[in-house]
């Protein structure tokens, strides 16, 4: 699996994209809509799409997106994401995955940016709720999610393709019900909006550390660190990232990889 962090930002970081995440798996000889492997965006906040254009052109490149919570940092980009699309003659169906309520807070929300423009897709769009306990599939992946312990009810994502798996937290703290999903993942992406202080509703770094060791995961990407935290204790959270001996933690940048 190929993970691309588009944005890595909180909800008003000037400099850096919110949070966005696009998850490849290795494979692209089959298409994802026959089962086979695929793409899928995590989160896309108002200022994601111009990073995902940048990236990514194609109007059919991308199979499915992930909505964490409806948060407008995590899927008021939507709107302008799907009319590009429209624009640039996207044909494929595509998928949009979430919570229950997906189904309809994202019709809502295109049609506050743009009344009249759904009917004018010529693409399916097709919604899949996910609720906790379930298994569900797209992009040639398994979907299992979690709530975290955000101000708003916020789903963790896992997903699997063969032995590979990653993790995505939304926004939110841990939860007992998180730390299942996470077990043994190869890439644990957490929300941290501070180094250690406890910030009602958000995770910390300090905290998503000994989260990812918890859960044994092969490694951590910290994001969504709150803009002033991570100007001025830049250095220091890196260190302290570096400090971590058992698995490998970083906070990416706005366009790098890992592969797990």
């Amino acid at each position: 699996m190929k993970v691309k962090f588009l944005g890595v930002g909180e909800a008003f970081d000037e400099t850096l994209p919110n949070t966005s995440i696009l998850v490849r798996s290795d494979a692209q000889t089959t298409p994802a809509e026959a089962g086979g492997s695929g793409s899928i965006l995590l989160d896309c906040g108002f200022t994601a799409p111009p990073q995902f254009w940048k990236n990514f052109p194609d109007p059919d490149f991308l199979d499915a997106l992930w909505i964490s919570h409806f948060h407008g940092d995590h899927f008021f980009g939507i709107p302008a994401l799907l009319t590009r699309f429209w624009e640039s003659g996207r044909r494929r169906p595509f998928l949009i995955a979430g919570q229950e309520g997906v189904e309809e807070a994202v019709p809502a929300v295109v049609r506050l940016a743009y009344p009249s423009i759904l009917e004018k897709f010529a693409f399916e769009l097709r919604f899949l709720a996910v609720r906790p306990g379930e298994t569900a599939r797209a992009a040639g992946m398994s979907l299992r999610c979690a709530q975290t312990g955000h101000s708003q009810k916020d789903m963790a994502l896992r997903l699997d393709e063969g032995d590979k798996s990653v993790f995505y937290s939304g926004d939110g703290p841990p939860t007992d019900a998180t730390l299942d999903l996470a077990r043994g993942c190869g890439l644990v992406v957490h929300e941290a909006f501070r180094l250690d202080r406890e910030i009602g509703g958000h995770g910390n770094i300090a905290g998503c550390v000994d989260f990812a060791r918890k859960a044994r995961a092969g490694a951590l990407a910290v994001v969504h660190v709150q803009r002033d935290e991570r100007r001025q204790r830049q250095r220091e959270i890196r260190d302290f990232l570096g400090s971590v001996r058992d698995l490998r933690a970083f906070m990416p940048e706005p366009g790098e990889e890992f592969e797990v």
